[in-house]
């Protein structure tokens, strides 16, 4: 078959594939007759790709009816009606710039906005997104388009525009089956599945994800964005700013519907090119990611259960005695609500007698503390008292007459208010602090309760949980709690759900409901949480609107009373999540289950939220529910070392499962901790990007290679920045890895091969339990070398008092990075130019600047190393540059023939080596380079039978062009 002829029977098939059905029957138990009683398609398909057997007809949508500039007011068309509510009449569609962004607005005047404060920053970009549209017909569409490619992004002539005051729904065409992210869900492949109707519901719920099949349900967090790579490497990103329960299905086509039950559809279009670019686009818009505190990136060690103090330092202590290096200890659970006096917020239970003075004993070890605290306060103690004394706001029924009376009654603090109780972990009923409330009484009694209990209780950090807000057995006549000997049978809170409140029984009530059943079976929106008819903020909000809000207003909140509580950076850790969360808060991936499939999806689940904006990210390592296994575990702790948040715990009743239970599990710990550790200024510099810039930390590989189709699913392989590649093994029984290397120069830094270049494409490596998992780092000009500590214990003598190395991975390149010290040391990337890297510490009083600089030579064989630092310290001291290892170094040198500013250096020959095989140079000498000994350093040496080499370290004194006022914030 000819070229053409092939062409023409490709554009023949596209031309009569029919077009993606649009669900008119989402509802459980649906049937033929009360799909056509809604006036719509049923046709019956055994394709095995779940379309729809009820779907609109074609038609359905609005017409123009007249335009103002960029303006457009749509009229409803004669087409099918909203079989959810009476459509609106007219709606307009607007659209504006904001930098490089497009913003698509499609609503109604005075409907609801989410309260969300986004900087909306932007950054240029080389490409222009533009709206087209289509009027020829009785159904307007619209299309965003790339100009540089006139590649339509979003093409709604795929129809079916729908807009009510409960129900709205767009769909569109998409340019490729590359999508990536919508959330918060369990995915079990990075990008997207387009061979099948697939309705991913988003709805902020407490619920467990489910890994060992394919599952849509909603988790924790609600994030409406999505990142397509085009067909030519291109990308782009699209926010959808709503915060009501919603729903996304993709289909075949490729295309996409999206629905939502309240508020406006507000589009904004973000236009790359490149993915990394569309994350820093995104970020900049809706506010870039908080820096933890460097200890913060330090292993974490926790658990659900602890019966009481003593078992927690016991189980510290083996991880201790088994050498692994911690540097946090989270309580969690019942030690994560184990540590409170039945489970209220602060407060120290009888078995924790004594915490605060063993938290100075860890402190004194160089370890830090990070409590839990639910947002539920009990209506019985203190907190509560203080709280209504200084007229905080709780969340509240709409009217006197929806209180539940019986309730209320038991409470006389919360007697004759309309706050509304609610049961979680407190043996009595709870309120649930209002952080919408813009008196900001709420806000202040939130940040002095914890500047109350940190008096008591020095903690480092704060894990926020139960912030959906999660509420037990709502409209349950027997919750889960009344069989349980931990919990009073406290009367559960019952919602209207008997029809006669909207905001209860939505005419839509989205896959959200639908994934658990239906009203027949208790499945409602309130189900798990409080009643959507509730109000905040005076009654100017809505809990229907702004449920999926709580748990991001939670964490700014909590952010200032960390700040103001510890006078420190720190890190807040919140469950649940929505755009912009990041700036105020890590996010770890719920309550897994010990099973390899959710260790799979824990590294595909980091990527995602990296994409999200919550660089600072993690899993339950070894998982948090069921038992694990030595196998599981151990390979775990090996991923889990390269995920920000890293942090082992699991759930109460289940057996320990910290490393020091297995000797092998400890002894593989202690190798990826100390490994982590060595890079750690790395990864805290990607930290420090993210938060100056805006970018990912953990990124996907296809956002390194947009142009290599193998790069585009290789969900189970990522990078750390630029030029770190971790390919963990995720499969049991695995002790070899198989990868795939980009067309790139790779060195191997892992125990097979380490330091040999390894060729591009797909390739077998050795990843037995007891060596490091296969990490591979770039020789680009991009990426030449890293800065790494000496792994000593505890972390905070690491950044303080160890000397460092570098790491060069390819002799001619360079590259930027950046070093974090002390938690009032700040690293900050400064590109001077092109080839120049700087690395620079910034902290206030005493100031530090400290910058590396590797500029090629004329000469491959020559190179010199220039350093600027202004120290201006007489209480810290900068460690000396002690090991110089080069990856690709052409011959061996002489050892003997090195000099310091012309001074012999006795080089360690018992530790310096040169490989001729792998072509590794390593130089390892105490003290080699005393950063602060001259203005001046030059650094010589010749190779064997060769001529000299030249390092040259410069001091040029005080750089006073540097302001440092606008890192006054993060000081912290």
């Amino acid at each position: 078959m000819g070229k053409l002829t092939s062409l023409l029977l490709f554009a023949l098939i596209s031309s009569t594939q029919a077009a993606p059905r649009i669900d008119c029957l989402p509802e459980p138990n649906g049937n033929q007759g009360a799909c056509e009683a809604r006036g719509c398609i049923w046709k019956e398909d055994d394709s095995g790709i779940g379309a729809p057997w009820c779907y609109f007809k074609d038609g359905v949508g609005y017409k123009l009816d007249s335009q103002q500039g960029s303006t457009y007011n749509l009229r409803k068309n004669s087409g099918p009606s909203n079989p959810w509510g009476a459509d609106s009449t007219e709606i307009k569609l607007t659209t504006k710039k904001i930098g490089s962004v497009l913003n698509v607005h499609i609503g109604i005047d005075g409907r609801y906005e989410p309260p969300v404060d986004f900087p909306r920053e932007t950054q240029p970009s080389d490409e222009s997104l533009v709206l087209s549209t289509d009027s020829s017909s009785d159904v307007f569409s619209f299309s965003v388009v790339r100009q540089s490619s006139n590649r339509k992004l979003f093409d709604t002539s795929l129809g079916g525009l729908i807009f009510s005051d409960q129900f709205i729904q767009i769909a569109t065409y998409l340019p490729s089956e590359n999508m990536y992210g919508w959330g918060e869900n369990t995915h079990q492949t990075l990008r997207h599945d387009f061979t099948k109707y697939l309705t991913w519901a988003m709805f902020a719920r407490d619920q467990p994800p489910n890994s060992g099949n394919l599952d849509t349900m909603n988790l924790y967090g609600v994030h409406p964005y999505y990142m397509i790579l085009e067909p030519d490497g291109k990308a782009h990103g699209v926010l959808i700013l709503n915060s009501n329960a919603q729903e996304v299905m993709t289909a075949p086509g490729p295309s996409l519907i999206y629905r939502t039950i309240g508020g406006n559809l507000d589009m904004y279009f973000f236009p790359g090119p490149t993915p990394e670019l569309v994350t820093q686009q995104y970020l900049k818009f809706i506010g870039k990611p908080f820096l933890p505190a460097y200890w913060a990136l330090g292993y974490q060690l926790s658990r659900y259960g602890y019966k009481g103090l003593d078992e927690m330092k016991t189980r510290i202590q083996a991880v201790r005695d088994a050498g692994i290096p911690i540097d946090i200890v989270l309580i969690s659970g019942v030690a994560d609500i184990d540590y409170m006096q039945r489970y209220k917020d602060f407060t120290t239970g009888d078995d924790w007698s004594g915490f605060g003075d063993y938290v100075k004993t860890m402190h004194s070890w160089g370890m830090k503390l990070i409590l839990i605290f639910d947002p539920a306060i009990e209506a019985t103690y203190d907190s509560f008292k203080r709280g209504m004394a200084a007229n905080a706001k709780f969340v509240e029924w709409e009217t006197q007459a929806q209180v539940q009376t019986g309730i209320q009654n038991l409470y006389p603090m919360a007697k004759n208010t309309k706050i509304m109780l609610g049961v979680v972990w407190p043996d009595n009923h709870v309120a649930f602090p209002d952080f919408l409330d813009s008196t900001n009484n709420t806000q202040n009694w939130w940040i002095s309760e914890f500047v109350n209990y940190q008096s008591q209780v020095a903690f480092d950090g704060i894990w926020i949980d139960m912030n959906e807000p999660s509420n037990f057995g709502t409209n349950q006549n027997h919750p889960w709690y009344f069989d349980s000997d931990d919990h009073p049978d406290d009367a559960p809170l019952f919602c209207p759900t008997d029809g006669s409140n909207l905001w209860e029984m939505p005419p839509y009530k989205t896959r959200a409901v639908w994934r658990w059943g239906d009203a027949g079976n208790g499945a409602f929106l309130s189900t798990n949480t409080l009643c959507l008819l509730a109000l905040q903020d005076g009654g100017k909000q809505r809990f229907y609107n702004v449920k999926n809000l709580y748990g991001l207003t939670e964490a700014i909140h909590t952010q200032k009373a960390l700040f103001k509580a510890t006078g420190k950076r720190g890190a807040v850790v919140s469950r649940s999540t929505y755009p912009s969360a990041g700036r105020y808060a890590g996010h770890w991936l719920g309550d897994n289950t010990a099973r390899w499939e959710d260790l799979r999806t824990s590294v595909i689940g980091a990527q995602e939220f990296n994409m999200f904006g919550i660089p600072y990210v993690g899993s339950d390592v070894c998982g948090f529910i069921g038992t694990t296994t030595e196998e599981l575990c151990l390979r775990w702790q090996q991923m889990g070392a390269f995920h920000s948040f890293f942090r082992n715990h699991n759930t109460i009743g289940a057996p320990a499962q910290d490393p020091a239970v297995w000797p092998s599990v400890a002894a593989a710990t202690k190798q990826a901790n100390l490994f982590r550790y060595q890079y750690l200024p790395y990864l805290f510099s990607l930290h420090f990007v993210a938060s100056q810039s805006g970018a990912s930390v953990i990124r996907p590989v296809f956002f390194e290679f947009p142009t290599d189709a193998e790069t585009f699913n290789l969900g189970y392989q990522f990078m750390w920045g630029p030029r770190m590649m971790v390919a963990p093994v995720i499969y049991q029984g695995h002790t070899t890895q198989n990868v795939y290397l980009p067309t790139d120069t790779w060195y191997s830094l892992f125990d097979y091969k380490y330091g040999s270049i390894i060729s591009p494409g797909y390739a077998t490596v050795q990843a037995p339990t007891t060596s490091r998992i296969p990490v591979f780092v770039r020789g680009t000009d991009k990426v030449s070398f890293l800065v790494r500590p000496h792994p000593l214990l505890p972390l905070p003598l690491v950044r303080i008092h160890s000397n460092f190395s570098l790491l060069h991975a390819q002799w001619e390149k360079v590259s930027e990075l950046c070093i974090g010290m002390t938690e009032r040391l700040l690293s900050m990337i400064s590109t001077l130019m092109t080839t120049i890297t700087s690395i620079s510490f910034i902290t206030r009083l005493p100031l530090v600047v400290f910058s590396q600089l590797i500029i090629p030579r004329r000469s491959v064989f020559e190179g010199f190393l220039k350093m600027k630092v202004d120290f201006q310290s007489s209480t810290i001291s900068l460690p000396t540059l002690d090991i110089i290892e080069i990856f690709n170094y052409p011959k061996a040198p002489n050892f003997r023939s090195f000099t310091v500013n012309g001074k012999t250096v006795n080089i360690n020959v018992q530790k310096s080596t040169y490989s001729g095989v792998t072509k590794t140079l390593y130089i390892s000498t105490p003290g080699l380079i005393d950063l602060t000994s001259a203005d001046s350093i030059v650094i010589q040496w010749s190779n064997a039978g060769s001529s000299m080499f030249e390092m040259n370290v410069a001091n040029p004194g005080k750089m006073k062009a540097l302001n440092t006022n606008r890192y006054e914030e993060l000081y912290f």
